[in-house]
């Protein structure tokens, strides 16, 4: 499986769009339009180990709702980001068996050298 998930109103999500130059064999997917699923979810966790791994605690929905000051579950975290787009952390690439998630400089660099060799 090949599936890259991105919100396209993100510039970060489009400059690395741009960066990692996927191949027309992978799926792009804009998760505002076309919400995640409750199998795309398992299959991330299954990839990722954890939900909490695939959440992002910069949404401003984390902050407004105080979500910091609680102790989460993983079955929270999974609930989250099936409720609302925004709490998963963006982008999530899906090469083959590995996951990448999020766009820090290092895990953009390891999904480059994993789909350009």
């Amino acid at each position: 499986m090949k599936a890259f998930y991105y919100l396209k109103t993100c510039n970060t999500c489009q400059r690395i769009l741009e960066t990692l130059q996927l191949p027309d064999t992978v799926v792009l997917r804009e998760i505002k339009s076309q919400p995640l699923t409750a199998a795309e979810i398992q299959e991330m966790y299954s990839r990722a180990g954890s939900y909490e791994a695939l959440f992002s605690k910069r949404a401003r929905l984390y902050q407004e709702r105080g979500l910091k000051n609680q102790a989460l579950s993983d079955t929270h975290f999974k609930s989250l980001l099936l409720e609302h787009y925004t709490f998963l952390k963006r982008p999530v690439l899906i090469w083959e068996d590995q996951i990448f998630v999020g766009n820090s400089k290092k895990t953009i660099e390891e999904a480059s050298n994993s789909i350009h060799g």
